[in-house]
């Protein structure tokens, strides 16, 4: 039971690790959680996490090793990727440009709507309630499947499911922090389970919840407290992307022109 639990929380110390560093997946979740909510924030998170779910499915199966004995076809998805990330930066910069916006004045709609009665304006708060909950729920969608598409492209991801990924399904060790973007070589032999569990697979997917669950939601009571917040984070989000983007593209065509 103890190796259990062990292993379980070393899958989860994991899954945060791979999820926390800065790059393209966190730029989308920080954008949309400051813009429109911890809602949107977490549904950006989910779907970078589909990916994930779908890539080890993948793996299991074998067809992402697949896909990593044809460069050319890498090459092409990578190019994708830079493609997205490029326009998601420009949707990101537009951010930056409309949460500097105020309020729209709705004074003289507001007048107009009480000449017309008490039933009017009843009428037309439901109408816009509902138009306001439908803006949300589009929203929120939309910043699933930006993350989504991305991570299906996203060769930062695809790499991992290739080594470290499949190694999570096959019996051995594995040594979790030594991956930790950045700093795995400090931290390598610190922490050791063994793979080909599902304790650990669970583990691993549950950290990345804890992550796309408690970084929307440090973001959204940030932006409470710093009226500028949001359009610094479009910001940086759309400087992370394109920066990305143009990395990716170059790699694509190194290999698709070389």
């Amino acid at each position: 039971m103890a190796a259990t639990l062990v292993t379980f929380a070393a899958g989860v110390v994991f899954g945060i690790a791979l999820a926390a560093p800065p790059g393209p997946m966190n730029a989308i979740i920080a954008e949309e959680s400051v813009l429109r909510g911890w809602f949107s924030g977490f549904k950006a998170g989910l779907g970078a996490m589909s990916a994930d779910a779908i890539f080890f499915v993948l793996a299991a199966l074998g067809v992402v090793a697949f896909v990593e004995r044809f460069p050319v076809i890498r090459a092409a998805m990578v190019g994708v990727g830079g493609v997205l990330m490029l326009y998601f930066a420009y949707d990101a910069a537009t951010d930056v440009q409309s949460s500097f916006r105020g309020p729209v004045d709705t004074g003289a709609d507001t007048a107009e709507a009480t000449e017309g009665g008490a039933d009017t304006v009843a009428a037309d708060d439901t109408d816009t309630a509902a138009g306001t909950e439908a803006v949300a729920d589009v929203a929120a969608g939309t910043g699933f499947r930006k993350a989504f598409v991305l991570a299906l492209t996203n060769p930062y991801q695809i790499l991992f499911w290739l080594t470290i990924g499949v190694g999570l399904l096959r019996s051995g060790t594995l040594d979790v922090l030594a991956e930790t973007p950045y700093v795995g070589a400090s931290l390598a032999g610190v922490l050791v389970v063994e793979t080909g569990t599902p304790t650990l697979v669970a583990g691993f997917f549950g950290g990345i919840v804890v992550w796309i669950t408690g970084f929307p939601a440090a973001l959204v009571g940030a932006e409470r407290r710093i009226d500028a917040f949001a359009p610094i984070v479009a910001g940086l989000s759309a400087v992370v992307l394109a920066g990305f983007g143009i990395v990716f593209l170059t790699r694509s065509a190194g290999v698709l022109l070389g």
